[in-house]
């Protein structure tokens, strides 16, 4: 589930942090609660490092973009997912969360994918894996 996607499919509640426990808080900031997609990339459907996957709603936007992101496996970790890795937090300080997505977040993480699609490679992917630990343990 996208982190801000609540219940009501594709809806923002940007900085909305009522609903979490402490414990799901723990689990969000070291990022645990991403561990259940090991599953998917065990059947296939995932790989380690890729785009992350997004609602529909958000893939209906830009859907050239989409179209060449889609190219690809989905994945857990990614370079957007470490550039926005406060995305809940930038949103929540925004007048308008919605369009701060739609219009500011979206496009360059569409742009950080479609770079990955274009040139990922071995070494590249195992950097992010790296930047991806350096960020969950060390910030």
């Amino acid at each position: 589930m996208h982190l801000l996607e609540s219940t009501q499919k594709g809806t923002f509640h940007a900085g909305d942090n009522s609903r979490i426990t402490p414990l799901g808080k723990f689990l969000r900031k070291t990022k645990i609660d991403e561990l259940p997609q090991l599953y998917n990339v065990l059947k296939g459907d995932m790989s380690i490092v890729g785009p992350r996957p997004e609602v529909e709603k958000w893939t209906k936007v830009y859907p050239e973009k989409w179209a060449i992101v889609h190219k690809i496996k989905p994945g857990i970790t990614d370079n957007a997912s470490i550039l926005f890795r406060n995305e809940e937090e930038i949103l929540k300080n925004s007048p308008n969360p919605e369009e701060a997505y739609k219009n500011e977040i979206l496009p360059r993480k569409l742009d950080l994918y479609i770079d990955y699609v274009n040139n990922h490679s071995l070494l590249g992917d195992m950097k992010i894996i790296f930047y991806t630990v350096k960020v969950v343990l060390f910030k």
